[in-house]
């Protein structure tokens, strides 16, 4: 005679999850301690990066004593707005403000513009040597923006394009790098999508602006965020391209500041102040879209 089986009556309830397991989700005790030192390793990082632009802002709101002192004073005691008002005065940074915005929008605009052209013809336009022309594409990245200069200037200075806004805009209208990050994420779409579009009778440039376009955002915005910044930052050429204080970016602006009035930091922070707010609003609230914009294309 054999006996019968053990047999565990069944409660309804889930299995316990293995330590193992609750580890790896996250939940157990090992894992709330390394995150704990994760985030004591990036806030040890924070501080030095953002002390500089928080000591830019505090700095502008100090009067010339606090600057002074020794040890340096941290926060201001109230809210000074004599440097920011002296710094307009000094120089126009208005004006300069404006010539920055402008020149940047406008340098914004046109390489978004012309390198979604150039990634569309690159990705679904089949055209023989194709290879050939982006690799000339890519090897123009390899090239300094200073060994440019150069040959841009004499060209703009030949056509009498000196201290305008044209010649400060024109050779920066187009880039290979916003080319090569949307090419990578029009390559993402299927081929079959655009077959299709085309043969209901889409052009190319309806398929581009009302399919392509929408569905690329974080990539045009990773692009525009950087061309932006990278315009709103450019002192060589401006320096070089200008002569009157009409046509001077706020960069240069800054300069005069440095300058004329060296002996008061004040004007010098509240310069710099004003100049950061465009790029660290773009950085702020742009940050998502420039994530996905830089890793889109890089997983199937």
């Amino acid at each position: 005679m054999t006996a019968a089986p053990l047999t565990i009556p069944d409660r309804g309830g889930p299995a316990p999850a293995p330590a193992a397991a609750r580890r790896r989700r996250g939940h157990g005790p090992g894992s709330l301690l390394g995150r704990a030192v994760l985030y004591l390793l990036l806030l040890l990082f924070l501080v030095p990066t953002l002390f500089p632009v928080y000591y830019v802002f505090a700095g502008a709101l100090m009067d010339p004593r606090e600057l002074s002192t020794f040890p340096a004073q941290l926060f201001p005691t109230g809210l000074h707005t004599d440097n920011i008002t002296a710094a307009l005065n000094a120089v126009p940074l208005v004006r300069m403000y404006g010539n920055s915005l402008l020149a940047a929008g406008i340098i914004t605009v046109s390489q978004l513009v012309t390198s979604a052209l150039a990634a569309y013809a690159f990705v679904f336009l089949r055209f023989r040597g194709s290879a050939v022309v982006f690799a000339l594409f890519l090897a123009t990245l390899m090239v300094p923006g200073e060994a440019t200069f150069i040959p841009n200037y004499l060209t703009i200075a030949s056509w009498g394009l000196t201290d305008t806004f044209a010649g400060l805009v024109m050779p920066f209208l187009a880039y290979a790098f916003g080319t090569f990050l949307l090419r990578q994420s029009f390559r993402q779409f299927p081929r079959e999508l655009y077959d299709a579009a085309r043969m209901d009778g889409m052009g190319h440039l309806r398929f581009l602006w009302t399919v392509l376009v929408p569905l690329s955002r974080p990539a045009l915005t990773a692009v525009g965020v950087y061309v932006f910044i990278t315009s709103w930052n450019m002192y060589f050429w401006p320096l070089i391209i200008t002569r009157s204080t009409e046509m001077q970016t706020l960069q240069i602006g800054l300069n005069s500041l440095k300058t004329g009035e060296a002996s008061n930091p004040g004007l010098l922070l509240a310069g710099a102040a004003l100049s950061v707010l465009p790029t660290l609003a773009l950085v702020i609230f742009g940050q998502r879209f420039i994530v996905r914009g830089l890793t889109a294309g890089a997983v199937k």
